[in-house]
């Protein structure tokens, strides 16, 4: 029976206060992160890490002391697994923290799969988040000298699973809201530098697609809704609007917020710190009238299913979008470039 690795990818996150600061420093020693010449960037992720390890170890230790985000991509490893039945095998691979591209690249080269599809549980493209990892991926592969048919998704902004899965979510959080409260839904995203955007990555608007066929499929008259941006670093413009300035105009309407993490699968410290208590704060100054905040799409069954198919679909060899392609003007969407 053929063999085929499915690697589930994701940023990763540090699994101790003292893994905290080495996850700062790869993180911003990634040239896809930090724009700049080596040696700036070796120099400027160290200072940053310094900086920053006790103010994030903070974030941390209100979750727990670690982040939670490898034992949720597990559990959709775990799940897609199931699904996927005989002659799959599923594997887990982080960006900036274990287990590393170069432990993955070992344990599946162990398997002996035919042919290995890179997953990401991006569903946006962005050159800071899939092709960092795809690329990292590639260059750990080479390193092992592996080397077998590879497939890649580069996206899913519109998979049905993961419509479905949102959609689900918001409808169950809605019952949450006071009778009658007039209500306002945050389509809430992780931020980018906006030269980033202007350079051709197609995230934001990928991330506007997402909110789109999830208003599509919410399917209620009049409804009031944004698309936001949050966890901004440093002084540089981001794309906007920003989450916190939503939040504050929320509370100026009079509306109730039902807040949305469009970007992200799993729950971790943008989820659980930032948007479960730092907004929530934000939102209780600002007069917001109810703040309710909608779980991520972890291991539902509809998204599991939507992954399911995204692997099937996917290619021999090369990279595949999980939908509608870009359309002009990314010139950094690996789609585009395929297709010249």
């Amino acid at each position: 029976m053929r063999r085929t690795a499915v690697v589930l990818y994701n940023l990763g996150g540090p699994d101790s206060s003292a893994a905290v600061r080495p996850f700062l420093k790869n993180l911003f020693s990634d040239p896809m992160i930090l724009r700049v010449p080596a040696p700036v960037r070796w120099l400027l992720a160290r200072l940053i890490a310094w900086r920053r390890a006790p103010v994030a170890r903070d974030i941390y230790d209100q979750i727990g002391g670690a982040s939670p985000i490898l034992q949720e991509t597990e559990k959709q490893a775990a799940a897609l697994q199931e699904r996927l039945g005989d002659g799959y095998r599923t594997f887990v691979s982080m960006r900036y923290w274990h287990p590393f591209a170069t432990e993955t690249v070992r344990k599946v080269v162990e398997w002996g799969p035919d042919r290995v599809i890179l997953l990401p549980l991006y569903p946006q493209f962005s050159t800071t988040t899939t092709k960092s990892f795809s690329q990292t991926w590639k260059n750990a592969a080479k390193s092992a000298k592996f080397e077998v048919s590879m497939a890649e998704l580069c996206c899913w902004p519109e998979e049905k699973g993961f419509v479905t899965a949102i959609i689900g979510r918001i409808q169950a959080s809605l019952t949450k809201l006071p009778e009658d409260q007039p209500f306002r839904i945050l389509f809430s995203a992780h931020g980018l530098p906006k030269k980033i955007v202007a350079a051709g990555d197609p995230y934001a608007d990928q991330v506007e697609r997402t909110a789109a066929a999830v208003r599509e499929g919410l399917d209620i008259d009049s409804l009031d809704s944004a698309v936001c941006y949050q966890s901004r670093v440093g002084p540089m413009e981001w794309l906007r609007p920003y989450t916190e300035d939503e939040i504050r105009r929320a509370g100026a309407d009079g509306k109730a917020l039902v807040v949305v993490p469009i970007a992200f699968v799993s729950e971790h410290s943008e989820t659980l710190v930032e948007l479960d208590i730092e907004y929530a704060e934000l939102a209780a100054d600002s007069g917001v009238p109810a703040y309710v905040r909608v779980p991520t799409v972890n291991d539902d069954p509809a998204f599991i299913d939507g992954l399911a198919r995204l692997v099937a679909a996917a290619p021999e060899t090369g990279t595949a979008a999980g939908g509608a392609r870009c359309g002009g003007g990314f010139a950094d969407c690996p789609c585009r470039t395929a297709m010249g």
